[in-house]
């Protein structure tokens, strides 16, 4: 078994097509498929189930996929460590997050990283948890910063912010923060929250705010993204409930109003795999993990 027939039978995996892959790969559909003949001898297995109209993974093939996925990956991630080793650094740091981490929690920590640690450069992608759970687990991300109430169990977290919510308002609303006790004060209004794809947990939270206040919000809008939620509010689409960190780095016509005697908080977590073998990752996590 050679590494093409495992980047060969990636393609067919993604694809489910032949021609497809074929193309993606600029190489003939008949020369590909003897490749995955080939593969399938040397494993002696069928990685395929496949008539004239369609390609299925079979369940050894499923299973091959996520581990071909994870060894091309390495390979990657090796090839990319040793261009920057080669060049004087320990290696890249590949970090996931939430936009909401980007206030204050990540800058810190690069901040951190550049002070003690010079020679780890970073790259930076916003994800959803999910992904960053997928990508972590799949060694695509060496770090992530999520709101999840718990991990799959092959990954570790640890809460790095504790956040109150506030109540985002247009900056010409009635209600000014001397006369606001209670969300209950805004059950008639429409509410623009997260969605629940951006975190089930942090939506549930949202939901239980105000079923302690005695309604169930009117949700108009959802976003996944915190700027065209203050955006919908500035245009008076809508209210909002948001960590209350949320209110660094806007520069709206919107009002940040922190709700007052409620149990509920918001928790950002860091989240990475004890098995990745990147060097850099232990070095920074001694930055953000007490000792």
């Amino acid at each position: 078994m050679e590494l093409r027939h495992l980047s060969y039978f990636q393609a067919v995996a993604e694809e489910l097509n032949f021609r497809k892959a074929a193309e993606r790969l600029f190489i003939s559909q008949p020369g590909l498929s003897r490749q995955i003949r080939q593969l399938e001898e040397i494993l002696e297995v069928q990685l395929f189930e496949r008539d004239q109209k369609h390609v299925e993974l079979t369940r050894a093939g499923e299973y091959l996929k996520s581990e071909v996925d994870f060894v091309l990956n390495h390979l990657d991630t090796t090839r990319l460590q040793l261009k920057e080793i080669a060049l004087g650094k320990v290696g890249e740091l590949r970090i996931g997050f939430l936009g909401s981490a980007s206030n204050k929690v990540l800058p810190d920590l690069l901040t951190r990283i550049n002070a003690s640690e010079p020679l780890i450069t970073t790259s930076l992608e916003e994800l959803s948890n999910q992904m960053q759970v997928e990508m972590i687990q799949k060694d695509k991300l060496d770090l992530g910063f999520v709101r999840l109430s718990s991990v799959p169990q092959d990954l570790k977290m640890k809460g790095v912010f504790r956040d109150t919510f506030s109540l985002v308002v247009p900056d010409n609303h009635p209600i000014g923060e001397k006369d606001f006790k209670s969300v209950g004060q805004f059950s008639e209004e429409s509410f623009i929250l997260f969605s629940s794809d951006y975190s089930n947990f942090y939506f549930e939270q949202i939901m239980s705010i105000c079923r302690n206040s005695g309604f169930s919000p009117k949700i108009k809008h959802k976003s996944v993204h915190a700027l065209t939620i203050f955006r919908l509010v500035e245009n008076g689409l809508g209210v909002a409930i948001v960590p209350s960190s949320l209110k660094e780095g806007y520069d709206l016509k919107v009002r940040f109003m922190e709700i007052p005697g409620i149990p509920q908080f918001t928790e950002l977590s860091v989240i990475w795999k004890p098995e990745n073998r990147n060097p850099a990752l232990n070095r920074v996590l001694s930055l953000i993990l007490p000792s």
